[in-house]
C-alpha cells in the first residue's frame, strides 16, 4: 500500500497553494507549520514572506486565508496577531486519515526512496574481559538505529567490532601451551559446552594466572611477546589457539546479548583481527599519496585545526616507530572495507563520546585519502556516561566497574517485584516471563529516553516505576488497551468518519497521525530519543482519552466502534514503535 500523507502535510500543502496564488513571487516557500496549543496548527511563514515582499503581513494573511477551501480537510483558519494562521482541521479529516493508517501494516510510514546502505558499527565487548554498565549504551543505542533506519527502508549492515587482537592474546595464548591442562576446564558435567557465565569465569581464571606470570617470570614475558609475533603472522598452532580463545568468549557475549533481548549473529561479529591482512596496504596506501608522513620513525597523519587537550596539534599515528600497528591503523582499514566491498554509503559509529577526538582524525584521515567522500559519510553517534545516582559514574560500592549482566539481572528482579503486586491471574512462570520483558524494557527505555549526547543516572527505582516516562508505563498502557480490547464483546473496532470527537479523541488523533514523520526525523537525525519522547507522549495523550471518554459504555454504538479503533490503532502505534526500540509489549499485565 502507498504510504499516507498526514494531515500536517495535506495542511501544509493547502496553505502553501494559496500562498502562492496570493504572492506569486514567493514561489512555493515553506508556511512553516506547526503543531498549536492555539488550535490543531499554526502556519507562522507569512510574517517573513510579508516582510521580503514589503506588503503587510496581516492583509497578506487574510488574502491567504480567502484563498483555502474548507470543509473537507480544514474545518476553520483564522488570522491571528500580526500574521499567523491558526487551523483546526475537521473531526472526519482526522479519523479518515487514521483509517487510512489502519488499513496499513506499516501504519502508513513511507518507504525512504533515496535510502542506501549503512554500516552501523555498535555493541563492542572486548575478549577476555567481562562487559560492564559502559557496553551498555553502545548496544541499546546501536540496535535501536538498526531497526528505525530498517523500517525506513535503508540496508543495514551490523558490525560488532570486538576487541580481539593485541599483546594480552600473546601472554594468553603461551600460558595455554604450557599449561594444556587447563584448556578444557570448565565447571559443571564437563560434556556440554560451557555457559556465558562459565566461558567468562574461565578466561578470567586464565587471564588472571597468565597475567601472573607475566608480571613475575621474565623468561615467560619474553616468550609471551614472541608469541604476539606468531599471532600476527598467522602461525597455525597460534591461530587455532587464539581462535578457540575467541569463541569461548563469544558464548559469553551472546548469553548477555541474549539477555539483553538483542539477536547478534556470528556474520555480524567482525573484530579488530578482521582487518588484519589490510593493515599493511592502507599503511602504504596513505604513505604513497601523502596523507600520512613519517615522524621519527613512526607513520602520522598531522591536522592544523585538530587539537589535543593540551591545545597542541595532535598526529593520528597510524604505525608505531617499532611496526606495530595502533587503533587508527585498523579503524581506517574497516572504513575501506565497509566502502568497497559493502558498497556503504553510510557510516554510523555509536562509541562513546570520549573518543571523539580519535573518530574526527580518522574521518579526516579516510576523506583525505578519498574513502569518505560527499556521497559516503561517517559519523560518530558519540553517547554520554552512565551515572549512578550520586550524580558519578557508576560504580560498585567497592568502586569496580558494574558487571553489565548484575546490573539486568537487578531490573528484572525489580520489575518482576512490581508484576507480582499487580498481577492478577498470570502463572508464576507469566510473572518471570513478564518481568524479563519489563526489566529489560525498563533499563533500555532509560538509556533511549535520553539524548544520546548526554550523561543519564541510572536509577532502578524510577525506571521500573508505574509513573513518569518510563517503558513500564508505556508498557502498562498497551496491556490496558489490549484489555479493553478483550472485553469488547461483539463490539469491533471500526472507523466512523461522521462521529464528532471529542478534545481528548482529536489530541490523540492527531498525534497518532505523526507517527510517520517521526520515524523520518529519528531516522534522518540518529535520535532515537525522539521516538521514545513521541511514545511517552502518545501513551500520555491516550491515558487522558481513557479517563475522560467511555469506550466500552459510550452513548452509541457507532461512537464505541469509533473509540475501539482509536484504541486499537494507539496500541498497534505503541507496540510498533517500542518494538523499534527493541522493547517487548505484552499482552497481558
Amino acid at each position: 500500500m502507498a504510504s499516507v500523507p498526514s494531515l500536517a502535510s495535506s495542511v501544509n500543502q493547502r496553505v502553501a497553494d494559496a500562498l502562492a496564488s496570493a504572492l506569486p513571487e514567493a514561489g512555493g516557500a515553506d508556511p512553516l507549520l506547526r503543531r498549536s496549543d492555539r488550535a490543531d496548527f499554526q502556519a507562522n511563514g507569512i510574517l517573513a514572506l510579508a516582510k521580503k515582499a514589503k506588503a503587510n503581513p496581516r492583509e497578506l494573511a487574510t488574502t491567504v486565508v480567502e484563498g483555502i477551501p474548507t470543509g473537507d480537510l480544514i474545518k476553520e483558519i483564522e488570522v491571528s496577531g500580526p500574521g499567523f494562521l491558526n487551523i483546526t482541521v475537521a473531526d472526519a479529516a482526522i479519523i479518515s486519515t487514521l483509517a487510512a493508517r489502519a488499513a496499513d501494516d506499516r501504519l502508513g510510514v513511507p518507504l525512504n526512496a533515496a535510502a542506501g546502505t549503512t554500516v552501523i558499527d555498535y555493541a563492542q565487548p572486548n575478549v577476555a574481559k567481562e562487559m560492564h554498565v559502559g557496553h551498555l549504551r553502545s548496544a541499546v543505542i546501536g540496535a535501536a538505529m538498526v531497526e528505525i533506519l530498517e523500517f525506513t527502508g535503508e540496508k543495514v549492515i551490523r558490525r560488532h567490532h570486538i576487541g580481539d587482537w593485541g599483546t594480552q592474546f600473546g601472554m594468553l595464548i603461551q600460558y595455554l601451551l604450557e599449561h594444556p591442562h587447563e584448556l578444557d576446564h570448565k565447571s559443571g558435567d564437563g560434556d556440554e559446552q560451557a555457559s556465558g557465565e562459565e566461558a567468562m569465569s574461565n578466561l578470567n581464571r586464565l587471564y588472571k594466572a597468565s597475567r601472573a606470570l607475566f608480571d613475575s617470570d621474565e623468561e615467560f614475558k619474553t616468550r609471551a611477546r614472541a608469541r604476539v609475533v606468531d599471532l600476527q603472522a598467522g602461525e597455525p598452532e597460534t591461530l587455532a589457539l587464539w581462535q578457540r580463545f575467541v569463541d569461548e568468549s563469544k558464548i559469553y557475549f551472546y548469553s548477555v546479548f541474549n539477555k539483553l533481548d538483542m539477536d547478534i549473529q556470528d556474520p555480524d561479529v567482525v573484530g579488530e583481527s578482521g582487518y588484519n591482512d589490510m593493515l599493511v596496504e592502507t599503511c602504504k596506501l596513505l604513505e604513497e599519496s601523502g596523507v600520512a608522513v613519517r615522524s621519527n620513525g613512526a607513520l602520522c597523519v598531522f591536522f592544523e585545526d585538530i587539537k589535543g587537550p593540551d591545545g597542541n596539534p595532535t598526529p593520528l599515528i597510524v604505525q608505531k616507530s617499532d611496526g606495530g600497528f595502533g587503533y587508527a591503523a585498523t579503524d581506517l582499514s574497516a572504513i575501506r572495507d565497509r566502502v568497497t566491498n559493502l558498497g556503504a554509503t553510510e557510516l554510523i559509529y555509536v562509541v562513546d563520546a570520549r573518543q571523539s577526538l580519535h573518530f574526527k582524525m580518522v574521518f579526516e584521515t579516510a576523506r583525505r585519502a578519498g574513502w569518505l567522500s560527499d556521497d559516503v559519510k561517517a559519523v560518530q553517534l558519540a553517547f554520554g556516561t552512565v551515572l549512578g545516582k550520586d550524580g558519578k559514574p557508576f560504580k560498585t560500592r567497592e568502586g569496580e566497574t558494574v558487571r553489565l549482566v548484575d546490573l539486568l539481572d537487578e531490573a528484572i528482579e525489580r520489575a518482576s517485584a512490581v508484576v507480582r503486586e499487580k498481577a492478577q491471574d498470570l502463572t508464576e512462570a507469566e510473572i518471570a516471563e513478564r518481568g524479563a520483558q519489563l526489566g529489560i524494557g525498563a533499563v533500555k527505555y532509560a538509556d533511549l529516553s535520553t539524548s544520546a549526547a548526554r550523561d543519564y543516572k541510572f536509577d532502578l527505582d524510577q525506571m521500573v516505576s508505574l509513573n513518569g516516562d518510563t517503558s513500564v508505563y508505556l508498557q502498562y498502557a498497551y496491556a490496558r488497551i489490549q484489555s479493553i480490547l478483550r472485553k469488547a464483546g461483539d463490539a469491533k473496532p471500526a472507523a466512523h468518519a461522521e462521529v464528532a470527537l471529542a478534545p481528548t479523541e482529536r489530541a490523540l488523533g492527531l498525534h497518532l497521525d505523526g507517527f510517520g514523520e517521526l520515524i523520518a526525523e529519528a531516522a534522518a537525525e540518529h535520535a532515537p530519543h525522539k521516538l521514545a519522547a513521541y511514545l511517552y507522549q502518545l501513551a500520555s495523550l491516550y491515558t487522558s482519552f481513557y479517563s475522560e471518554c467511555p469506550v466500552l459504555k459510550a452513548e452509541s454504538p457507532e461512537q464505541v466502534e469509533n473509540r475501539l479503533f482509536l484504541c486499537e490503532l494507539t496500541a498497534r502505534t505503541l507496540s510498533k514503535g517500542m518494538s523499534l526500540l527493541g522493547i517487548r509489549t505484552p499482552e497481558k499485565l
